[in-house]
């Protein structure tokens, strides 16, 4: 199955097919390989149209199996975002005035469709980004719930009434839709990431921009598909795929950007954002602690960490990183976390997203290990196709070594010892940013006093640091997140404005 894109012709803009093939038509496995050799993103390939202009294609791969081809388009250059936005621009004041019930009925079609495809989305989430079967079921069972969730919010109410200050008439606010959302996401959560960035935007009358990442196109291909089979008018919700020239014109057209991914891309959609004067919110790097007490019930610690670490291969932005053990809990923590962690297999873990991923971690413990780390577990590579890493634990990193400053995006995390709670939270929270922690105690007034002074956005305990809820604000402390929290009733806010209206009495009566 092929869509409409498009790509710049001579000054004007032409429609070209995405090759993007139907689920029953996926490109079959070693049906294309990634270029060997040097260039930087393999991903990203000249190309010359049918009519010798200069182009880029974008190309996904089978993380599990490297030579299998899941997904390709042509970037379509920046004047094609210029005009995608404007023609969804165009249809933002219909797409307002279909009133809450009409955006309601539509969120609720996409939800039933979306869960109509369940199975074949979960199989894709697992071809195209490595995601273990089980997760990416419930991936899929997510992004049903979120659309069904914010199916309910153009019936809620928004804004206050107030008094005058003195004599008659009606002060009152209104919540307003900016325009067009222009929405950066990462290939992680394929599915959900862009649905609680678009749903909450559409719910409150905006329309949407999405530019997914190259790693994911198949995947926002397909959501995109799904969601016109619903029925969503034309141009509400647009998918362009692309690299760092299309997701930046797209932050310099729309009217409010959300952007998840890295930390120095994050920090130039801020800054280009900011100079607009323009509302933006963005995640960016997480580096999360889990606490253990001594007294907390070790192996179901140890079990929580293990899923942290190491579950789809850590690549989760509230992946744990850093565990650090109080007191007499180091020793038999270490042994329990040392073999749950060896107990994890690829039902459970999975590859890492590329090439490149796995070389920047084997080589980050290899740098660890000459300045006197010792590896625990893991570290390695396994023997097999894929982009696969052992589940990997490290004790005794120097301080100021990039495990312990940066985010990793894999199966690996660094021990810690400290001799109390004090001591467990200042080092907690000496890191450059934190999105989630987690406290692992059976004391209430620990896990209490915990809550209240780690600097993260979201602190869990007793269970792992990955797990979060989408009806809850989602987002970090310091240099994790920047602007308003994603999710629940925090998007709905982030993605409109406050209107003051006053009515006095037209006098004559």
């Amino acid at each position: 199955m092929t869509g409409p894109n498009l790509l710049v012709d001579g000054g004007s803009v032409r429609v070209v097919d995405w090759a993007f093939p139907a689920p029953a038509q996926l490109a079959r496995p070693g049906a294309g390989r990634p270029p060997r050799g040097p260039p930087t993103d393999p991903l990203r390939t000249p190309v010359e149209t049918p009519e010798g202009l200069p182009a880029v294609t974008i190309r996904s791969y089978n993380p599990a199996d490297p030579a299998d081809l899941v997904a390709e388009a042509p970037a379509p250059g920046a004047e094609a975002v210029l005009a995608t936005v404007a023609r969804a621009r165009a249809a933002q004041p219909g797409w307002l005035a279909a009133g809450a019930g009409g955006r309601s009925a539509a969120l609720t079609r996409i939800a039933a469709v979306v869960e109509a495809h369940a199975e074949e989305l979960a199989e894709l989430v697992v071809r195209e980004v490595g995601k273990p079967i089980a997760e990416a079921r419930g991936e899929v069972a997510r992004t049903v719930a979120i659309w069904r969730y914010y199916a309910q919010a153009p019936f809620a109410a928004s804004g206050e009434v107030h008094e005058t200050a003195g004599g008659p008439g009606l002060l009152l606010t209104r919540r307003r839709p900016y325009g067009v959302a222009g929405l950066v996401t990462p290939w992680n959560f394929p599915l959900a990431i862009p649905t609680w960035k678009a749903a909450p935007a559409l719910a409150v009358g905006n329309t949407v921009v999405l530019k997914p990442s190259s790693e994911a196109i198949g995947c926002a291909r397909r959501l995109a598909e799904l969601v016109a089979e619903a029925g969503l008018p034309a141009d509400v919700l647009t998918v362009l795929p692309g690299g760092g020239a299309e997701g930046g014109t797209l932050v310099g057209a729309a009217d409010v950007v959300s952007f998840t991914g890295s930390t120095g891309v994050g920090r130039q959609v801020v800054r280009t954002a900011t100079d607009r004067g323009i509302p933006v919110q963005a995640e960016l790097g997480g580096l999360n602690t889990a606490i253990v007490l001594p007294d907390a019930d070790i192996d179901q610690a140890a079990a929580h960490l293990a899923n942290a670490i190491a579950g789809y291969a850590g690549q989760k932005c509230t992946a744990t990183s850093r565990v650090v053990a109080v007191g007499e809990a180091y020793e038999p923590l270490r042994a329990a976390l040392v073999k749950a962690l060896g107990q994890v297999d690829g039902t459970s873990c999975g590859p890492v997203i590329n090439e490149a991923t796995r070389e920047e971690i084997t080589a980050a413990v290899d740098s660890a290990r000459e300045a006197g780390a010792e590896v625990l577990t893991g570290g390695g590579a396994p023997a097999r196709d894929g982009w696969y890493l052992e589940p990997t634990l490290v004790a005794g990193v120097p301080d100021e070594h990039p495990l312990n400053r940066e985010e990793f995006f894999g199966p690996i995390a660094v021990l810690h010892a400290a001799a109390d709670l004090d001591e467990a939270i200042a080092l907690a929270n000496n890191t450059p940013y934190t999105l989630s922690a987690s406290v692992h105690t059976r004391d209430l007034d620990a896990a209490l006093a915990a809550a209240d002074r780690l600097n993260a956005g979201m602190v869990r305990v007793n269970a792992p640091s990955s797990g979060v809820d989408f009806h809850l604000p989602f987002g970090g402390a310091k240099g994790a997140s920047h602007g308003s929290r994603e999710q629940g009733q925090a998007a709905l806010d982030f993605y409109t404005q406050s209107r003051t209206v006053t009515l006095l009495p037209g006098g004559g009566a």
